[in-house]
């Protein structure tokens, strides 16, 4: 069995909602002989995830492993090197230890600039990681104004009260996002399974 694990802050925790994306991912997962953990929880930022690794990520040696920070960390007093070099510390502890794939999804898009613009840079980092690692990253803010174009969704439509969290809508689009992507990486791994 394939053993998915996420390790995230506040949305892939699910905050305030009775569905988030994890669940969605778990059912999903659930058919294709996935089994999905995860370890996230509200308000936790990648100190967090770097602090814990060794209780909460290594003992469970996922095979995919979703790096989900960013908007805790932005708006928590995190500074930007210092969110660069938590994710570049989990990324090669896991690495060292049991070779996943790693997957870092982005967060959803603001209509403030004033929140967009700093949620922004940590985007760019997680992109510039990826890069950088070889890492899989899910632009989920791009997908995501992408669906609202697409289905003349109203952006506020996506979101709670705090528009920093996300409704269950929304949330599906995050499980839209990383479904596509997970898609194309298993079908990749059978390939290459069938061609050894």
């Amino acid at each position: 069995m394939t053993r998915l694990l996420i390790r995230g802050g506040s949305i892939a925790a699910g905050y305030n909602v009775e569905r988030g994306y994890a669940d969605i991912l778990r059912d999903w997962g659930a058919a294709r002989g996935i089994e999905l953990i995860n370890c996230s929880r509200s308000g936790e930022n990648t100190f967090d995830a770097v602090r814990t690794f060794h209780e909460e990520i290594a003992p469970l040696a996922p095979d995919l492993l979703i790096i989900h920070f960013g908007l805790d960390d932005a708006f928590g007093c995190v500074y930007k090197s210092e969110f660069k070099e938590n994710l570049v510390q989990l990324v090669r502890r896991s690495r060292e230890l049991f070779h996943p794939i790693i997957i870092m999804p982005t967060s959803q898009p603001f209509e403030s600039p004033s929140y967009m613009q700093p949620a922004y840079f940590y985007y760019q980092i997680i992109r510039d990681v990826c890069g950088d690692l070889g890492c899989e990253m899910v632009p989920v803010h791009t997908y995501w104004n992408g669906m609202v174009m697409e289905r003349g969704l109203r952006h506020e439509a996506l979101v709670q009260e705090n528009v920093f969290y996300p409704n269950e809508r929304g949330h599906e689009i995050f499980a839209q996002a990383l479904i596509q992507r997970l898609e194309r990486i298993l079908s990749g791994r059978k390939r290459k399974e069938g061609q050894q």
